[in-house]
This record gives C-alpha cells, sequence and structure tokens, in this order.
C-alpha cells in the first residue's frame, strides 16, 4: 500500500488549503482514513478521521474549520482546511488504518508540510 499526501504550502493566516492523499494497493473504502499533523516539537495528533460507513470525526481543534472527504472512485481522501491559523502549521500525514484478526493495517504517507503566517 502506498499513500502519496499533497497539497500543503505556505500560505497566510486566514487562508485556505485543500490536501489530498491518493492511495494504492489497498481501496479506501473500506479503511479508516486519518489525517494527522506534527508540528516542531510535538507530538503527533490526530485531526479528522472518516470510516468506511463515512463517519466522521474531527479534532476540536479543528472542528467548523476542516473538512475531510473522500472520493471512493478516485481512491483519494482530502482534507479541506479553512480559516487556517498560525498554529496549524505543521507536517501533516495521510494514514489507512484498519483492524483485523490477529492485529491491524496501519499504513502512512510521506507527509505534506503546512506552514501558516500570521
Amino acid at each position: 500500500v502506498q499513500l502519496q499526501a499533497s497539497g500543503g504550502g505556505l500560505v497566510q493566516a486566514g487562508e485556505s488549503l485543500r490536501l489530498s492523499c491518493a492511495a494504492s494497493g489497498d481501496t479506501i473504502r473500506r479503511n479508516v482514513m486519518r489525517w494527522y499533523r506534527q508540528a516542531p516539537g510535538k507530538e503527533r495528533e490526530l485531526v479528522a478521521s472518516i470510516n468506511s460507513s463515512g463517519s466522521i470525526n474531527y479534532a476540536d481543534s479543528v472542528k467548523g474549520r476542516f473538512t475531510i472527504s473522500r472520493d471512493n472512485a478516485k481512491n483519494s481522501v482530502y482534507l479541506k482546511m479553512d480559516s487556517l491559523k498560525p498554529e496549524d502549521t505543521a507536517v501533516y500525514y495521510c494514514n489507512m488504518y484498519r483492524p483485523v484478526v490477529g492485529g491491524m493495517l496501519d499504513y502512512w504517507g510521506q507527509g505534506t508540510l503546512v506552514t501558516v503566517s500570521s
């Protein structure tokens, strides 16, 4: 399985970005797809997730500003980020997860850097 994340960049506070994660080797619709982020000096944190049923969850810090979605036909998941804040600056990672008998499948993309200037 490969996850290719893209869409990061440098923006000013209040602007928007859309991250994309293209998956290959497995279909996203039967997995939990997640976006994580890791800011400098901080632990990686879960930002948003969407499961196989379409149930969505967000971290409190991004609720109302970020939107996760998926396109099964393109086997891709997206993270639309609006009203960006400097504290959103981080490397964003795409993750594919599915529990299986005896363990779990857990794949990570390479990360894409988002920098928000004040």
